[in-house]
């Protein structure tokens, strides 16, 4: 079932602002967060950059991640979803970014 464009953006700003402000709060010294517009960016002090923004027009989450490449997650069953490995957002950025900073971030 496709979100209607109100019910999209509350809950991608939602998630948006959940990821900053967790991200932010346990791996702060070793990312530079930055949630502006719709769109969630976190440079690693390490290296890389992780680019994550609402997509309106298909009502998903992109990520761009230094890890994993490129994947976008539609809204299912109270969960971003991916369109083509089923992976779920807020998990896999959370072993992602556990395995670049070897800190442990629960993001659920």
């Amino acid at each position: 079932m496709t979100l209607d464009e109100s019910t999209f953006e509350s809950l991608a700003d939602t998630t948006l602002a959940h990821l900053f402000d967790t991200i932010d709060e346990v791996l702060g010294d070793q990312i530079d967060v930055d949630l502006e517009g719709g769109i969630l960016t976190l440079e690693l002090d390490s290296g890389g950059q992780y680019v994550i923004n609402k997509h309106a027009p298909n009502r998903q989450i992109w990520v761009s991640s230094p890890k994993s490449g490129a994947s976008h997650y539609d809204h299912r069953d109270g969960r971003w979803i991916g369109t083509r490995d089923g992976a779920d957002l807020q998990t896999l950025l959370a072993a992602e970014l556990a395995a670049l900073t070897g800190t442990r971030v629960d993001l659920g």
